[in-house]
């Protein structure tokens, strides 16, 4: 968290890729800011299941913020991670996909006058928060709005974001998205 002082008019955009792991940070972020959240993920596959993650967002963010979607363009990120397609699960495609929506999340920020952007991406245990705290201020940088680094899974955040999606009756995936995590997340389930 920063060291600023801030007040609730504080304006955070916070780029979110499902309702189970928006929960804890959305909890927590609105202690301090105005948050609005920004659906933008083009490496979800299938449709179908883009369609149910951004379902679960709205029914979890309603009444609790406003939620912005962005494009759903799989081309644009198929042709981002062209020659990645055979690195593992936590390798060099997936830094690409980060760094790909936290830059749309981080020019969304500084068009709109928001003057912190965030992810709730850190809380998945199977995410590199070094990673994506390093994207952040390399977009802040780039795009003049405040990146408000974080890990979400220290201090039991998944365990809260998993009791925070029991609570709300929120579907859980067993896989991150892309057609690449979810032949993994296959194959771990058939062993």
């Amino acid at each position: 968290m920063t060291s600023e002082p801030m007040t609730k008019m504080t304006k955070l955009l916070l780029h979110s890729c499902c309702a189970p792991c928006l929960t804890h940070p959305l909890t927590e972020l609105q202690k301090d800011f105005e948050v609005v959240l920004f659906f933008y993920n083009p490496n979800i596959q299938p449709r179908a299941e883009y369609d149910i993650r951004l379902t679960e967002a709205k029914k979890y963010c309603h009444g609790k913020c406003e939620i912005l979607e962005g494009n759903y363009d799989p081309e644009v990120w198929f042709e981002k991670i062209k020659g990645f397609e055979n690195e593992p699960e936590r390798g060099a495609r997936c830094r690409i996909c980060y760094e790909m929506r936290l830059a749309k999340t981080a020019e969304l920020a500084a068009k709109s006058s928001f003057q912190f952007f965030a992810t709730t991406l850190s809380i998945s245990p199977h995410k590199n928060s070094d990673w994506l705290n390093e994207i952040g201020r390399e977009l802040s940088s780039k795009y003049g709005v405040k990146f408000l680094e974080s890990n979400w899974k220290k201090c039991d955040g998944f365990k809260k974001s998993l009791e925070l999606s029991a609570a709300a009756n929120l579907k859980r995936q067993n896989y991150c998205g892309c057609v690449f995590s979810r032949k993994t997340a296959g194959e771990k389930s058939v062993e």
